[in-house]
């Protein structure tokens, strides 16, 4: 049987949509071929990248990728996690099923870098938390680091693909 596609949708593709991605992709990936897209790419923040390679994913090799990139590809499911996905004056892909729901970008201009951590964690687990309310197949038992299955890929280094990996943190 095909995989359902998703594509998540924030305005740079460098936080909330990359944290669905890699949630989404190592959590249910046998169920789901995803991406990940922006309207204005940009590179992805090293906070995101971080607190998903808490819980044994990484993803820094995944190059930001533009909305427009997808232009006349229909998928089955299109996630728009920020207004601004929304409300630009960029066509979004087709999709069978369409979700909106806006998740504020932490702001990295804190002092602190503890609490920077603390904002990206609480971003990540709100998003870890819809995403089992729009994915039938998405467990629903909440993040604990190190309990993710591998995708099979063999790259373990905090700077490889989009992988999940079992045995505890990193």
């Amino acid at each position: 049987m095909a995989k359902e596609t998703v594509l998540f949708i924030c305005l740079f593709n460098s936080v909330r949509s990359r944290i669905a991605e890699g949630l989404l992709a190592v959590r249910c990936g046998e169920h789901y071929e995803v991406r990940s897209a922006g309207i204005a790419p940009a590179p992805i923040s090293p906070f995101a990248a971080e607190v998903l390679y808490e819980i044994g994913i990484t993803i820094l090799n995944r190059q930001p990728t533009s909305v427009t990139a997808f232009r006349g590809r229909e998928f089955d499911y299109i996630v728009t996690l920020c207004d601004h996905a929304i409300r630009a004056n960029v066509p979004l892909p087709a999709g069978k099923k369409m979700f909106h729901q806006a998740f504020f970008s932490p702001c990295e201009v804190r002092a602190n870098r503890d609490e920077i951590l603390a904002d990206f964690r609480k971003l990540r687990d709100r998003i870890d938390t819809y995403l089992a309310e729009i994915f039938p197949d998405y467990p629903q038992s909440g993040i604990q680091a190190g309990t993710l299955q591998s995708l099979g890929r063999q790259d373990h280094s905090h700077t490889g693909t989009l992988t999940g990996k079992a045995g505890g943190n990193p």
